[in-house]
């Protein structure tokens, strides 16, 4: 199960799942609520972490997994789903993977002990209502590529410009920033430790994300845990470091109960 983060959506997984299928793993990689068009419910309260968990618990079932458990892995605000989901809901998650984003609660810990509260400054302004689209809308990654690229944490402008060009054109953007807007609602099962094996993986070039909230995670997993850091690595880990990430994850997931034969 591969869970997409802002401001992408599924297709952020295609260089890495053909990597998968070929170590024999099916794949399957939604895009989220908000971002598929069918499922976009108004309002920042449909958009809480027990909403969007839940969401990826009905996919499992729909999907009918051999062991009735699936690999996930998540990058970004997919990696909070993905983190959140194994803490509250171990019987559906095989292991976990989470890229770039720590566990919720070492976020926070991070949030009020390190230089992480200022790099996490657009979460605040996300709050705002109306703004923060005005300003998405007008922004042009041809005409100001430093400005965009560092809005968007490395980024390219290349993919930026695809990426807001999804968001907008799609209607998707409210729905996406919702998902930040949604924050001040969380629940404690967001705070949970974590029991399946777990591997996490960040970068070292992360303008977004504080090495850390990172350091932290072990803290809330009380499971078999490995810390990876990718070197010259920004924060699109599954789009600049996909051969990486695949190797990793084929010794994470074969090491665990759960290898090809437990896959989707």
């Amino acid at each position: 199960m591969l869970l997409h983060g802002f401001p992408q959506r599924a297709s952020s997984w295609d260089l890495l799942a053909p990597l998968l299928h070929a170590s024999g793993y099916r794949t399957l990689a939604p895009d989220q609520r908000g971002y598929s068009p069918r499922a976009r419910p108004r309002g920042r309260f449909s958009y809480r972490m027990s909403q969007l968990t839940e969401d990826v618990v009905a996919l499992i079932k729909a999907a009918e997994p051999r062991g009735h458990k699936v690999h996930v892995v998540g990058h970004d605000w997919g990696a909070a789903v993905a983190w959140t989901l194994a803490a509250a809901r171990p019987d559906t998650v095989a292991t976990l993977t989470a890229l770039s984003v720590p566990h919720p609660a070492a976020f926070m810990r991070a949030l009020f002990t390190s230089r992480q509260f200022l790099l996490s400054w657009y979460m605040y302004v996300f709050q705002l209502p109306w703004i923060p689209e005005l300003l998405i809308r007008r922004l042009d990654p041809v005409a100001a590529p430093r400005v965009t690229e560092r809005m968007a944490a490395g980024q390219t402008a290349a993919h930026l410009a695809r990426d807001l060009e999804f968001l907008v054109s799609s209607g998707a953007l409210t729905p996406a920033l919702n998902w930040y807007r949604a924050m001040p609602f969380s629940t404690p099962s967001q705070l949970a430790e974590v029991t399946v094996p777990t591997l996490f993986i960040n970068s070292d070039s992360d303008p977004a994300l504080d090495r850390t909230s990172g350091e932290h995670a072990r803290r809330y997993v009380t499971g078999p845990y490995t810390f990876h850091t990718l070197t010259g690595i920004g924060h699109w880990i599954p789009e600049q470091a996909a051969p990486e990430v695949a190797e990793l994850l084929r010794v994470h997931l074969s090491s665990s109960l759960g290898g090809p034969s437990r896959g989707l």
